[in-house]
């Protein structure tokens, strides 16, 4: 196993050389490949396969509702002030969560993710009663991971100790830029004493972790102003950091092509220069660089697993959870089993209209192959732990019967051993090792064993760095 501390390259050459539109592998096949011709039973059928697995369980909650639009966001969202809307989407979302709680059989849940939207857009009462619901149906570990996404313009002390009571253990919260240019420029006006404030709370409650989230690449961002956001962000001494590059996709988001001005955006070497003082300063502070934009303490968990070659990653992101059943209740949201993706649909009208009737409000999804289920490990293992064993990868899905790991994937290996050559990874008989040059660009690398690419339009995904 490779040594993972701080062994980052950023070479700027090799950034801009291979920048481009590609998923993130949350997920493999990308949600992208979810269509709308897909059959409910085959979910029920998953949900089937692994209750005789007895696999575990984690469970995601969307909850839509914003008071305003923040221009950078690609989540879908309800803007609306008017709270009373709360109360008649828990009321199917209760019905969403029991529909499929009565398909599950004798499994535990280890994870529980609110997310958004904004999940602290909800009363306390509402925050208790969808907490109660999820408990009333499904049982959960005694250690499970419980976590919620929050606005620090929603909160204050108490309603974050009410949260901590209630149980939950983590939070998120999004920090994006402490410059108030930049924050007017994306409509997302946060005093630098709110975010102190906030963070305050979270630690005198007594949360396990908390998280922020920081874009870079926004409108008015420089160097030297980006550099004041990531001192002030140490500042606060998160115990995990996600610095996402800023996708500008006016085609695809109206609200940017309406509000935000390509003008006003850091220029690719100003802001790849942004990207690696950032880097530079989160690595010096010992935060241990996880995989493409995320960051962890160096005794964090993520850290720690992914130094024991035992870190995972779904749709929630990078967890140290073993594989489960993700389960999505609410609009938009997405389940993923072992062989089937499945969405929710992503209009609120259309959510009720298949509650109204209680169907599962499946809008798209996919069966997995098998060729789908092997090239999703091989991802799913360079993504996370930064290597990969051909070995293990042909004893768990039984190669050595027919053909080894580089007959299966002969065609990609012509396409590793160009990234090979520039330094990107280093290629052995029995192991692909992504080297420091290449592990800001893992997703160009986990990109090879995508055949689905090769007919995809890729102007619907972020650019790679």
């Amino acid at each position: 196993m490779l040594s993972l501390a701080k062994t980052v390259v950023f070479d700027p050459a090799l950034l801009h050389k291979y920048n481009q539109p590609l998923p993130r592998y949350t997920s493999y096949p990308p949600a992208t490949e979810m269509t709308e011709g897909f059959n409910p039973r085959d979910f029920e059928a998953a949900i089937a396969v692994g209750n005789y697995k007895q696999t575990p369980l984690s469970l995601y909650c969307h909850i839509p509702f914003c008071e305003s639009a923040c221009y950078f966001c690609g989540c879908n969202t309800v803007i609306t002030r008017h709270k009373k809307v709360a109360d008649p989407y828990l009321d199917y979302l209760e019905r969403n969560i029991a529909q499929v709680a009565q398909r599950v059989k004798h499994r535990r849940v280890n994870q529980l993710h609110w997310g958004g939207g904004t999940p602290s857009y909800l009363t306390k009462a509402q925050v208790e009663r969808l907490w109660n619901v999820l408990h009333e149906h499904f049982e959960f570990e005694p250690e499970a991971e419980i976590s919620i996404e929050v606005n620090p313009r929603d909160l204050d002390r108490e309603y974050v100790h009410f949260l901590k009571d209630l149980g939950f253990k983590r939070v998120s919260f999004g920090l994006q830029d402490f410059n108030l240019k930049v924050q007017a420029a994306v409509n997302r006006m946060q005093p630098e004493a709110m975010l102190f404030d906030a963070m305050g709370w979270l630690r005198e409650a007594g949360f396990e972790s908390v998280n922020v989230d920081l874009i870079y690449g926004l409108p008015y961002q420089t160097l030297a102003t980006f550099r004041d956001t990531i001192e002030k962000t140490l500042r606060l001494d998160p115990d995990r950091i996600a610095v996402f590059n800023f996708a500008y996709v006016p085609w695809l988001k109206p609200v940017q092509k309406k509000h935000i001005d390509p003008g006003t955006l850091p220029g690719p070497a100003e802001k790849l220069e942004i990207f690696h003082m950032t880097i530079d300063r989160l690595t010096a502070a010992d935060y241990q660089f996880i995989g493409m934009d995320h960051f962890a303490k160096a005794g964090d968990e993520l850290a720690i697993a992914q130094s024991q070659g035992q870190l995972h990653r779904n749709f929630q992101g990078y967890t140290t959870l073993p594989e489960s059943d993700l389960l999505g209740f609410g609009m938009t949201s997405i389940s993923m089993l072992h062989d089937v993706y499945a969405q929710n649909h992503k209009g609120l009208r259309d959510f009720y209209k298949a509650m109204d009737v209680n169907e599962l409000p499946l809008e798209r999804g996919v069966v997995l192959s098998q060729d789908d289920i092997l090239r999703r490990a091989v991802i799913m293992e360079l993504m996370c732990q930064f290597e990969l064993s051909k070995s293990a990868i042909e004893e768990k899905y039984h190669l050595n019967f027919d053909q080894d790991f580089d007959d299966y994937f002969a065609r990609e290996r012509q396409d590793l051993k160009v990234l090979e050559a520039d330094g990107l990874v280093h290629l052995t008989p029995n192991h692909i090792e992504v080297l420091p040059a290449g592990r800001l660009l893992i997703r160009n690398i986990a990109a090879v064993f995508d055949p689905y690419l090769r007919n995809r339009t890729i102007r619907q995904f972020s650019q790679s760095v």
